[in-house]
């Protein structure tokens, strides 16, 4: 699978940017994607993930109520809608894949497969 995240830029806070992540390759519909991001000098930190089938979705706590994650299997995408951002949410975002993950592997990356090149995200305060 070959990712490609997009929608990054510059956005105020109290702004929204949608986030997208493009799949190509093996049955996208097999996989679930996560977001994450990693702040200059820090580490990935989950965002949201949603399942294959898309029966479950799950957010850290900081972005509850902030973020939605969606996807579109027929087209290979899953959005990150961003809501509300806040200046600590600048960050590179990452989206990510593993097969069939169940909901207690979402929120650690080291269970993904694979990894898509990042999109800045910057929120002026």
């Amino acid at each position: 699978v070959q990712l490609q995240a997009s929608g990054g830029g510059l956005v105020q806070a109290g702004g929204s940017l949608r986030l997208s992540c493009a799949a190509s390759g093996r049955t996208f519909s097999n996989y679930a994607v996560g977001w994450f991001r990693q702040a200059l000098g820090k580490e990935h930190v989950f965002v949201a993930a949603i399942k294959w089938n898309s029966a479950a979705t799950r957010y850290a706590d900081s972005v509850k109520g902030r973020f939605t994650i969606s996807r579109d299997n027929a087209k290979n995408t899953v959005d990150l809608q961003m809501t509300s951002l806040r200046p600590d949410g600048s960050a590179v975002y990452y989206c990510a894949a593993g097969i069939r993950l169940i909901w207690s592997s979402l929120i650690d990356g080291n269970n993904y497969n694979y990894w898509g090149q990042g999109t800045l995200v910057t929120v002026s305060s």
